[in-house]
């Protein structure tokens, strides 16, 4: 067998990948249940090392913050916090009192004041409390999680041969785990520690080194870390802060049965953090299931749904009609040079045909779809975000976790 690939895990053609059947002769055989080989872990809370999850102070210009002053800035900037007592908002960066390698880091990137969800995020993550944050994409939610994970990691022991990781992130694509891996690379380094991303559709060679010469903070998607779980390349009995980012989109993409096996790795008294951009009750169900007496934060209208900066148009037409619809809408769009334009399709196959016809009559398109490999979809992406590619024909797959910060995105449906 190759390094890193363990004999017995041959998947065959057609054998289920994620569980459930996929038709064919060998549906739910050998892999009928994901993490079918990971037991329940029994926790005896008083046999475990103890851990410190509580590092928050508050600084002496948030003390002096009255009740009507923070209800004020909440209401400024659209918060509304629920559940478990929460801390006053930060309004400043220094009120965090994060490590200085870390302000050094967050002032070279020129930010002026936190976001809302960093503002009230910080003092719960860092008083060691789960919580719940609901807030549309692009908010700057990475960094709420990310930086109290710094702190967090900061004060337990090193880690030992052997250890998996402190801080545990589950995303539900492998784009959005290798952007928040982008992130904590650039913040981690800073503070001497190491982060790896774990995903499916590249090799497992380079990720079980990282993994077996130890990280402290591992971006994952639920199927990879599974197998890695599995085959024993790393454990989750050093994990002590768990982030699940995008819960939503998680439980619709079917991770539901993976993150539950998952989190059985991990000992209950760990610090959980979820993000959502919806709150539908699928997703408080799971809040329910893994969280204790959590903060729940809510950023932007109650009912959020995503970003609500976006005016709508629906267009309802036949099909032999929406291609016509598309070419006249794009001649609108494009008339401005600098837009920028996502077509969502339902499936591969039209992806590829639409990009096709677009680019034989002349329009600068590309597409991207979960056939494309890793490296073509990165390059895609590149493209677009840079403007020399500024239509962009995609399936779900790119449909999160985009964080543009490019004005004059324009999106349509087809």
């Amino acid at each position: 067998a190759m390094p890193g690939y363990s004999s017995d895990r041959d998947r065959g053609f057609g054998a289920p990948r994620f569980g459930g059947s996929r038709g064919g002769l060998l549906s739910g055989k050998k892999f009928g249940n994901p993490g079918e080989k990971l037991t329940k872990k029994k926790w005896n809370l008083d046999e475990l090392p103890k851990f410190e999850k509580n590092f928050y102070q508050e600084h002496p210009d948030v003390v002096r913050r009255t009740a009507q002053e923070v209800e004020q800035y909440r209401a400024s900037k659209e918060i509304t916090v629920k559940g478990h007592t929460c801390p006053k908002p930060l309004i400043n960066f220094y009120e965090a009192n994060f490590p200085a390698n870390v302000m050094e880091v967050i002032q070279r990137q020129n930010f002026t004041e936190p976001t809302a969800i960093q503002a009230q995020g910080w003092p719960v993550a860092l008083s060691g409390l789960d919580m719940v944050g609901v807030a549309q994409t692009g908010s700057g939610k990475t960094l709420s999680y990310l930086l109290p994970a710094i702190v967090h990691i900061n004060h337990q022991p090193f880690l030992e041969r052997g250890d998996g990781p402190i801080c545990l992130v589950l995303a539900p694509t492998r784009e959005l785990a290798q952007q928040v891996q982008q992130v904590a690379a650039e913040y981690s380094r800073a503070c001497r520690l190491k982060s790896t991303c774990i995903y499916g559709g590249a090799p497992k060679g380079p990720q079980i080194r990282d993994l077996e010469r130890g990280v402290e903070i591992c971006i994952a998607t639920p199927g990879r870390l599974i197998d890695f779980l599995e085959a024993g390349k790393t454990n989750l009995r050093r994990c002590t802060y768990l982030v699940l980012d995008e819960a939503d989109r998680m439980l619709d993409m079917g991770f539901e049965p993976q993150i539950r096996k998952i989190v059985d790795q991990i000992r209950p008294d760990r610090q959980t953090l979820m993000w959502s951009a919806t709150w539908p009750k699928e997703v408080r169900q799971l809040a329910e299931d893994f969280l204790k007496e959590y903060v729940h934060i809510n950023i932007g209208a109650l009912e959020l749904s995503a970003n609500h900066n976006i005016l709508q148009i629906v267009d309802v037409c036949h099909d032999v009609e929406k291609d016509d619809k598309l070419i006249r809408l794009m001649e609108e769009i494009m008339s401005e040079k600098e837009n920028k334009t996502i077509v969502f399709v339902e499936t591969k196959r039209r992806c590829d045909d639409l990009t096709r016809k677009m680019r034989r009559d002349g329009w600068p398109a590309m597409g991207i779809h979960g056939d494309k490999s890793q490296q073509e979809r990165d390059w895609v992406l590149n493209e677009f975000k840079h403007g020399k590619a500024p239509i962009l024909i995609a399936t779900d797959v790119a449909s999160r976790g985009l964080g543009y910060s490019k004005r004059g995105l324009q999106r349509s449906k087809l």
